[in-house]
Parts: C-alpha cells; structure tokens; sequence
C-alpha cells in the first residue's frame, strides 16, 4: 500500500476517532439522569420560578421537550439559571448541556464562540419602552434623542443601540448594566429615560413594574432577533436531538396533535401522523437520533406542540398576551416550519 493512501486512510481513521470521541453528550445526558439545561434567572414567560419555586416558561418548556424526548419524562431536567455574560462560557465548559434562554443566533456567535444554534424558536426584534407620564410626548423612538437609554453589556441588544441611534443622527446616554436584575431596577428607578431589549422582554418586564399601565412599548423595532435553543459544536448526534425537538413540536401543530387528543391521534389512519408519532410497523424515526420511536409522542404527553407551549406562556392563554405574529405556522402566514420527520 503506497505512502498516499496510508497517510488518507490514516486521516480518515482519525477523523472517525475525533468524531466518535466527540459525541458523547446524549450518554452524559443519560449517565446523569437529566438535562442540564441553561435558562434566564428570571425573565417572565420564558422562564423563571412560579409561585411553587418551579421553573416555567417558554424557554423551560423546550427544555422539558428535550427532556421528555430522551428519558420520557418532562421533569428529567436541571435548570441552571445564567446571566447575559456567563451563558455562553456554561454551554462551551460542559457545565450545561443545552442553552435555552432568548438568546440571538449571529454569524459571530455561530463562529467564534463553538456554538450551534438548533433552529429558531421565536422570531423577536428589539424594541423601546417608557415611562409615559415621565415622558407624555414621546410616541417614538425616533423622539428619544439625547435619551439615557437602559441597556444590559454583553447583549446584541448593547450592539443594535449605537447602530440605530448612529444610523439616525442621533446621540444618547446608554446606562449600562451587567445583569438584567440591575438594568430592570435602574429603569423602575427612573435612572434612565428609556429602556431596550427584545420586544418580548419588554412586555415580560412591564408585568414586573408597579405600575404596568404608565409604560408604553414604542412602535419601532429595531432589529432581527432569531431566538433559539444552542448547544456545543463538535456533537452532531445530541445537536440532532434538539433540532428534531423543536420540528416536532412544530409539525405536531402543523397536524393537530396535542396534549388532549394524543391518545386519539395514537389510533390516526393518517399516515404522517402515524409516522410521527412512531406508530408505523417499521418506524425508524427514533433510531438515527438515539432515541426511542416514541420520542415524539413524550414530547406532546409532557409539554405539549408548539402552539400550546407559545400560548400558555407568553401567547394568549398568558399574562403577556404576546401576538403570534412571525411565530404563526407558514401555513397561516408566519414562520415556522417545520423540516419533513420521514
């Protein structure tokens, strides 16, 4: 054998070595019993402690699917709660297994940080909010020159702020803060004449204040904010696992599976919901994942689609009463979508 297709066997034997050895996180996940799973320290309807000290939310639900996915129980999960700066260095050092905390998928982050963003579970954009008797005639950010703004370091949302005052000419004040506790409480404070972040944290933190009703969320947004679960790179088989979560939540609203008919849905003649819920004969859709063929069923017992888990939390079943806007299904004019389960 010549020296050439040694040295390519060679590569390829080491490559295959390299990938093996990197692929360890779904049986860490199983040798420790849970999910180890990264979360805002309290951002309501995406996840922070109820009133029973549990952890609930948006984000803490898609935690459960994953959890649900690979044990079959939702509850198999250990909450971690981080802040803006430590979220990132958690998920690269082991310390979680998973990210799910409204976190922005960028190019930077995609390529510096060893990250890989599972897919986008809710299409946000930064916005503005103030204190309308403070500051009656404002009704738009384009109003708030010369502002001091409350902003929290380490976010895309520090970074959209000089661009969108730059970009219209505009000078502000920005009061920054590391942790969103602080930022909320210099603004309640009235340290600040204006507060940013992604729209939906707007509406969470309004929930929060003394008095929800004197703070008005500007119009304008303005920037793309894709939030989405992410784990380490290196790992495709347990990247697999969380991508094909978040589909199948999405495709079982796309079908009409939920949490109250799947008992129903389990005795289906419709053949890509039997497919889905791992019902056919020769089902395999576990099988390249790791899993059971009944994952998907788990995730709709424990959590439900991914219409329920948006509506109870942040959507209209909520206190935030977030529209669906861009978060609809294609099929009703928004953005999910969900890739074939085949």
């Amino acid at each position: 054998m010549n020296k050439l297709l040694v040295g390519i066997l060679g590569g390829a034997v080491m490559a295959l070595g390299v990938s093996a050895a990197s692929a360890q996180t779904l049986n860490d996940v199983k040798s420790a019993g849970s999910v180890k799973c990264g979360v805002h320290t309290g951002l309501a309807g995406f996840a922070a402690p109820n009133d029973a000290g549990e952890w609930a939310g948006f984000d803490a639900d898609f935690c459960r699917a994953v959890a649900a996915a690979v044990f079959g129980d939702g509850e198999a999960v250990t909450f971690v709660p981080t802040n803006a700066t430590e979220r990132f260095t958690a998920l690269q050092s082991g310390e979680i297994d998973l990210l799910s905390r409204n976190t922005t998928w960028t190019l930077s982050r995609d390529t510096t940080l060893g990250l890989t963003f599972a897919g986008v579970n809710y299409y946000d954009g930064q916005g503005f909010m103030i204190n309308s008797t403070a500051l009656p005639d404002i009704n738009s950010a384009l109003q708030l020159s010369g502002a001091a703004v409350c902003v929290q370091s380490g976010t895309t949302t520090e970074l959209n702020l000089a661009d969108y005052f730059a970009a219209n000419n505009m000078e502000y004040n920005p009061v920054v803060f590391q942790g969103f506790e602080e930022t909320n409480a210099a603004y309640e404070a009235g340290r600040c004449d204006a507060y940013t972040t992604d729209a939906s944290g707007l509406y969470a933190l309004r929930l929060t204040l003394a008095n929800p009703d004197e703070h008005v969320v500007l119009p304008e947004i303005i920037s793309k904010e894709p939030l989405g679960p992410a784990v380490r790179q290196g790992d495709d088989q347990w990247f697999n696992v969380v991508k094909w979560s978040l589909y199948a939540m999405i495709q079982a609203e796309e079908l009409g599976v939920t949490q109250d008919n799947l008992e129903e849905m389990l005795n289906s003649e419709n053949p890509e919901i039997r497919r889905i819920l791992g019902q056919e004969d020769d089902s395999t859709i576990g099988e390249g994942l790791g899993l059971e063929n009944d994952w998907v069923v788990n995730i709709i017992r424990e959590v439900g689609n991914y219409g329920e888990v948006f509506d109870r939390n942040i959507g209209a079943g909520s206190p935030l009463a977030i529209a669906r806007g861009l978060n609809a299904l294609w099929t009703d004019g928004g953005l999910q979508y969900a890739m074939p389960i085949r």
